[in-house]
């Protein structure tokens, strides 16, 4: 049963459509447009639907747009979400909401600033002081893909322009 258990979750893992390349990703139905210097990368676990990578001057490495996509019924509402991205900091010392509206259909984006607590949902933690989350909750047809980057402050807020274009791009007519 234990086995069958796993092969489902895992099965269930692969059915969200995931593309990336040519300036683009394709996560379940949506497709996000990625220009340079948006770059793909190999996801780091199971979880991820997507990674993109970003250069940004004050990072030390690049910095991880990460998409997730949990499917139908999955993965809660957009305050419960927006609530867990800023209970990920000791202390905040700015959160900003902006509901974005492009063909009728809204994108949550999130900024926080503050002491980040990174490191593994469950495992133990490093305080990042003078950090910086974007979230960005992007509505699809069965389910919204959540996509997050955290930072050093500076460096995370200086991509926030094309952070926000890139969560939005799956509603933008062309």
């Amino acid at each position: 049963m234990k086995r069958l258990i796993t092969s489902l979750v895992l099965a269930l893992g692969f059915i969200a459509i995931v593309h990336a390349e040519d300036g683009k990703v394709v996560v379940e139905d949506l497709t996000f447009a990625t220009p340079a210097p948006w770059k793909a990368a190999e996801n780091a676990s199971a979880m991820r639907k997507a990674t993109l990578t970003i250069e940004a001057k004050g990072a030390e490495k690049p910095m991880e747009a990460v998409f997730y996509y949990f499917g139908s019924g999955q993965g809660g509402d957009v305050d419960a979400n927006i609530q867990r991205w800023v209970d990920q900091f000791q202390s905040t010392t700015d959160t900003k909401r902006e509901d974005v509206e492009i063909e009728g259909v809204k994108v949550t984006l999130v900024k926080a600033t503050g002491t980040y607590m990174d490191g593994a949902m469950f495992g133990e933690k490093t305080a990042k002081e003078n950090w910086a989350l974007l979230g960005a909750i992007v509505p699809g047809k069965e389910a919204p893909v959540f996509i997050k980057l955290t930072g050093p402050k500076d460096a995370a807020l200086s991509i926030y322009d094309t952070f926000k274009a890139m969560a939005t791009s799956p509603f933008v007519k062309k």
